[in-house]
C-alpha cells in the first residue's frame, strides 16, 4: 500500500501534469489566429512584402520573450545573433550553397554559438549589468562587420545573394509570394517549439527563476544551466530570423547588427506583451500596421506619434494586451450554455433594487 506521503507525492504530480496538459491546449482564438494568417496569402497577395517582414520581426521578438517574459534577462543584444544570423546564411549561399533550409540551419547554429558564451557573462551580473553586456557584443559585431569589409562587405552591405528555390520548385519573388508562405511556416514551428518548452517543466522552472531565483535555487531549480539554456535557445531563434531576412530581401546591411533592431524588438513587447509568446506576435502586427499608418499620414512627425503611443502603453500597462486576450480566448473557449445562469448573475438577481 501506498504512505500518505506518496500518496501526496502522486496527486501533487497528477495536479501538475493536469495544469500543463490545459495550458498546452490550443484554443480557438489561437486557431483563429493562424487561420487569418494563411487566409492574408491568398485574400492580400499585393501585402506580402509587409507581411513577411511582419512574420520575421515576429520571430526576433519571440527570441526575445523567451528569455524576457519567461526567464526575466533584460537584453539589448538580440541584435548580435539576428545579425550573425544573416550573414551566416548570406555567406553561406554565395560561397557554399543557396538552398534555403540549410542556410536557416547554419543560422541557427551560429546565432546559439554567439549566445551561448554570451549566456555565461549574464550570469554575472542583474539587470543593468546584463543590458551594457548585451548591448557590448552587439556593439563589437557591429564594428566587425564594418572593418571586415572583405568578408561581410561593410558599409556597402553582402551583395551577390543568390537562393536557390524552395525544395527545387517555389522561387523567392520580388512580390514576397514565396517568402511569406516560407516564413510563416517558420514561425509556426518555431511556435509549437517554444510551446513545448514553455509548458514543459523545464518552462515551469524558469518562471520560479524570473519571479525568485534564490527561491528556485533552494528548491533545486539549476538556475544557471537553466538560463545558459533558454539564452542559447533564444539565440537560434534570432539567427533563423536574421536568416529569413537574408533568403528573402537576398541584401544584408550594418542595420542588422545595429542597436535599433534590438530596441525595435524590445517595444514591439511592450506593444504585445510578454510571457504568453503570442506578445510579440500580435506586437509585430500592430508595431509595423501601426508605423505604417503613421508614417503616411505624418511623413515628418511619425515617430513622435509612434513614441507617444507606446509612452500610453506603458502607462496603461504592458499586460493589458494579455489580458484582453485571454479574455477573449476564454469567452470563446467557454461559451455558456443557454439557460444557464453563473453565479454572478444569480447573486445580482437576488440583491434588492
Amino acid at each position: 500500500m501506498m504512505s500518505v506521503r506518496e500518496k501526496r507525492q502522486s496527486a501533487t504530480a497528477e495536479a501538475v501534469r493536469s495544469v500543463m496538459k490545459r495550458h498546452g491546449r490550443w484554443s480557438r482564438l489561437e486557431i483563429g489566429f493562424w487561420l487569418i494568417a494563411v487566409a492574408a496569402w491568398f485574400l492580400l497577395p499585393g501585402e506580402h512584402l509587409i507581411l513577411t517582414e511582419i512574420v520575421i520581426f515576429a520571430i526576433l521578438a519571440l527570441s526575445i520573450d523567451l528569455v524576457l517574459g519567461y526567464a526575466g534577462i533584460v537584453t539589448l543584444g538580440q541584435a548580435a545573433m539576428y545579425g550573425v544570423g544573416a550573414y551566416a546564411s548570406g555567406l553561406l549561399s554565395i560561397h557554399v550553397t543557396g538552398e534555403p533550409l540549410t542556410g536557416l540551419l547554419v543560422a541557427a547554429l551560429a546565432g546559439a554559438l554567439i549566445a551561448f558564451p554570451t549566456s555565461f557573462l549574464l550570469l554575472r551580473g542583474a539587470d543593468l549589468t546584463r543590458l551594457m553586456v548585451t548591448l557590448g557584443v552587439a556593439a563589437v559585431l557591429h564594428e566587425i562587420a564594418n572593418q571586415a569589409s572583405w568578408l561581410t562587405g561593410g558599409a556597402d552591405g553582402l551583395q551577390g545573394i543568390a537562393i536557390d528555390p524552395l525544395f527545387g520548385t517555389f522561387e523567392f519573388d520580388i512580390y514576397g509570394h514565396t517568402g511569406y508562405a516560407y516564413s510563416l511556416v517558420v514561425l509556426f514551428i518555431l511556435l509549437l517549439l517554444a510551446r513545448f518548452v514553455t509548458a514543459s517543466p523545464f518552462g515551469y522552472s524558469l518562471k520560479a527563476i524570473r519571479d525568485n531565483p534564490l527561491r528556485a535555487s533552494a528548491v533545486g531549480i539549476p538556475v544557471k544551466a537553466r538560463l545558459v539554456a533558454v539564452y542559447t535557445l533564444s539565440g537560434a531563434y534570432a539567427g533563423i530570423a536574421g536568416a529569413l531576412f537574408t533568403q528573402t530581401q537576398q541584401f544584408i546591411s550594418l542595420d542588422v547588427l545595429s542597436f535599433q533592431k534590438s530596441a525595435d524588438g524590445l517595444m514591439v513587447l511592450v506593444i504585445g506583451g510578454t510571457g504568453y509568446l503570442y506578445g510579440g506576435l500580435v506586437g509585430a502586427l500592430a508595431y509595423e500596421l501601426i508605423q505604417d499608418a503613421l508614417s503616411s499620414v505624418t511623413p515628418q512627425y511619425w515617430q513622435f506619434w509612434l513614441g507617444a503611443l507606446l509612452i500610453a502603453f506603458v502607462i496603461t500597462g504592458r499586460d493589458r494586451p494579455r489580458q484582453l486576450i485571454n479574455s477573449i480566448s476564454a469567452r470563446i473557449s467557454r461559451p455558456r450554455q443557454p439557460g444557464r445562469l453563473d453565479a454572478v448573475t444569480v447573486a445580482d438577481k437576488g440583491k434588492p433594487t
